[in-house]
């Protein structure tokens, strides 16, 4: 059998929901008086009688490298090949005929493909020189920041399946997500604030359930917080309401739910909702003053692009990422879409990256001026790459794009104990398959647990008659880009 986490609240519920299916009848009722003993123990050892708040810190299996994370979401797949996997291969055969030869058939290969060439120059930068495209001039001039990894695959090339296994480990609905899946492993440092924060526009392919909780207790799953006046819905009360009516009728509320619990031990949904009501009430006074980035230099607010029209959306969203990371957030998603350039690569991913370059390169230097990049692990990516080819419609139009690649993708590391100015893995010499150090998603997922201090094989959690976990039936560590 597995072990399985440290004595805390979330153990606590795996441990009661996994001996609950084991007797009924009289044994359950010597069962529960167990399971009410190890509540009494574990709340002793908290130094409080009080319901066990399942979003307390929590020790890690093993001394981390970083204390939190910060997802660089690129919705849509950017292309390798024109970001940061130059291939020069595809100037010498642009325009011709592409056939394949894994035989696969999917409305992104049907017909006639033509071999084609970036519309990106390339050029070499910082120590390691290392090869960027144009789209990525401000982030390049940090590259000696970034580890590499040119051989990153995934399995589905349909957007919101391809988005599960990336964000949650698995194509399809109905798993948690990486940031739910830390916010359950570690806890987090600040309880005026989530564990698990999403910062980003609109809806993503598949929705919400790519930041969702899926079988674990409600409370870990993502906060969105929205751009404009209202950040989170509903969390301020209607003005009639003080504060004080407020705490009070959340204390009763408490109450009745804690008397609830003594009588249903395993229930432990029940103990997530009661700390998700606290969290909210104490994230009313919290949130604003996060969220508010007034009080910052003009000097950081350039560097972020918050100044400019094209980079303000994003640079906000990366500038709060820090201001959240500060203040112990866990586990940060940023979402910018754009990225899938069907038609007219040049112009869709030029409008894509014009929007998080200066931003991205802008909050990488600022951690790191901050002292905070050493405990912060960056990570950039997107669902899947993009193939070398484009169909015979753009070919003809002479505004080629490129479809979806699960075979090949480019992804990097930032901070966090990662080895800054690596590059590991290559794809074949056209970019359509990764050929060196392939590395799976589980890989990927498995190396940002570790660098947590989250040992993949422990963290799990008993559901549908099984100890399941973020990679399943388990990834590799990609140690080679860690420092």
């Amino acid at each position: 059998m597995k072990t399985h986490r440290h004595l805390n609240a979330s153990s606590l519920l795996d441990r009661r929901g996994f001996i609950y299916q084991l007797g009924s009848g009289v044994g359950s009722v010597a069962l529960s008086w167990l399971l009410n003993q190890d509540r009494a123990a574990a709340a002793e050892a908290l130094g409080s009688n009080r319901t066990l708040n399942p979003l307390l810190a929590k020790q890690p299996h093993f001394p981390p490298r970083a204390k939190s994370c910060i997802f660089l979401m690129m919705e849509g797949g950017a292309s390798h090949m024109d970001t940061f996997d130059p291939k020069p291969k595809l100037k010498e055969v642009s325009g011709n005929i592409f056939k394949r030869d894994d035989k696969l058939k999917s409305n992104q290969n049907n017909g006639d493909r033509f071999f084609t060439s970036s519309p990106f120059a390339f050029q070499r930068y910082g120590q390691c020189g290392r090869e960027v495209s144009e789209l990525f001039r401000n982030v390049a001039t940090r590259v000696d920041d970034l580890a590499f990894v040119r051989s990153v695959y995934a399995e589905s090339d349909n957007h919101p399946a391809a988005l599960f296994q990336f964000l949650t480990g698995n194509a399809f609905q109905g798993s948690p997500s990486i940031g739910s899946w830390v916010a359950y492993g570690l806890g987090t440092v600040n309880q005026n604030l989530p564990a698990f924060v999403v910062l980003r526009d609109g809806q993503p392919f598949g929705g919400t359930a790519t930041w969702g909780n899926a079988y674990l207790p409600t409370c870990y799953q993502g906060t969105q917080l929205r751009s404009g006046a209202i950040p989170i819905l509903d969390l301020q009360p209607p003005e009639e309401i003080g504060r004080q009516r407020q705490r009070d009728s959340l204390d009763l509320l408490q109450m009745i739910n804690r008397e609830h619990s003594q009588r249903n031990p395993t229930h432990p949904d029940l103990e997530a909702r009661m700390a998700s009501y606290e969290l909210a009430f104490r994230m009313q006074t919290e949130v604003p003053g996060t969220l508010s980035i007034e009080g910052e230099p003009e000097s950081i607010r350039k560097l972020y692009g918050v100044d400019q029209e094209k980079t303000k959306a994003f640079g906000t969203r990366c500038l709060l990422a820090r201001r959240l990371v500060e203040r112990g957030v866990r586990f940060v998603q940023l979402w910018s879409g754009g990225w899938d350039s069907h038609d007219d690569i040049l112009n869709g991913h030029r409008k894509a990256a014009e929007r998080v370059d200066v931003p991205i390169a802008g909050l990488i230097q600022d951690l790191k001026q901050r002292g905070l990049l050493d405990e912060t692990l960056v990570v950039w990516g997107g669902e899947f790459g993009r193939t070398p080819d484009t169909n015979e419609g753009n070919h003809k139009k002479q505004k080629p794009g490129r479809d979806h690649n699960p075979g090949a993708m480019t992804m990097w590391f930032a901070g966090g104990g990662t080895a800054g100015g690596t590059l590991i893995g290559a794809t074949d010499e056209i970019g359509n398959k990764a050929v060196e150090q392939r590395q799976s998603l589980k890989d990927v997922h498995a190396t940002l647990l570790h660098v947590l201090g989250l040992d993949q094989s422990k963290l799990t959690y008993y559901h549908a008659g099984r100890f399941k976990q973020l990679t399943d039936t388990g990834g590799t560590v990609i140690r080679d880009i860690l420092a």
